[in-house]
């Protein structure tokens, strides 16, 4: 929870609105994620609104949410994880359910890594907030904080969710490529990829060369590959060998 004096140090620490949102000499940097969506959790209407503007100095879109509670209920309804890059400006101090225990329930969630935690917080709780980033968040601002440090941290942190995302999308696809071979086809790929030639496939599984060279084939269709080493690479990804 921000005290008053918090929340003026942060609005006076952030550049002033110019005319017509983006003024004639006003040139903010443009995000490397303009598909992302910040969500802000902090019961102080005046720092929401004063890291809302911050971040749309740089063309970030936020949310923003005056208790864990709230967030906690938005969350519920997603069917998935995070369609796009994201990541959470979260108080450590709220009435309430507290922000670190936000934090515990998001720990829970198998797609926790897809949103990076940034907590904020008061001179008294940067000890709470060093444990959390012990604990797995991305990392902590206290307040007053830089706008341009602030910012660079939630650059970083809706790159790390890219690369998750990105990451989790992968293994799916391969996941749903595997899931089309067939019952042969499988006994076949995990032979190679053991390193068999295609003689010693025959052998173990009662089958012709010429059997195995056309299952190979389609297996290597179908899995999106070239050689046995992207194959094996492949199910890595996955976890399968």
């Amino acid at each position: 929870m921000a005290n008053e004096g918090q929340t003026r140090a942060v609005r006076q620490r952030l550049p002033a609105e110019p005319s017509g949102f983006y003024g004639l000499n006003y040139h903010p940097a443009m995000t490397q994620h303009p598909d992302a969506k910040v969500f802000i959790v902090d019961d102080d209407k005046g720092v929401r609104e004063a890291l809302a503007w911050l971040l749309r100095t740089r063309r970030l879109l936020s949310e923003g949410y005056e208790s864990a509670d709230d967030f906690l209920t938005e969350i519920s309804r997603w069917s998935a994880e995070p369609g796009v890059p994201c990541c959470l400006l979260l108080d450590v101090r709220m009435p309430g359910t507290s922000g670190l225990a936000l934090f515990e329930h998001l720990l829970t969630l198998p797609w926790q890594s897809a949103l990076p935690v940034i907590f904020l917080s008061g001179h008294a709780d940067v000890p709470t907030a060093v444990d959390a980033v012990k604990r797995g968040a991305f990392d902590f601002c206290e307040k007053p904080f830089s706008d341009n440090a602030l910012v660079d941290r939630v650059e970083q942190a809706l790159q790390l969710s890219a690369q998750v995302l990105a990451s989790r999308r992968q293994r799916l696809g391969v996941q749903q490529r595997l899931d089309g071979l067939t019952e042969r086809e499988r006994d076949v790929m995990h032979l190679v990829i053991e390193g068999l030639p295609n003689k010693l496939v025959a052998d173990r599984l009662n089958i012709s060369v010429r059997t195995v060279e056309v299952h190979r084939s389609r297996v290597f269709d179908k899995m999106g590959v070239k050689s046995a080493v992207e194959l094996a690479n492949a199910l890595r990804e996955v976890g399968g060998r």
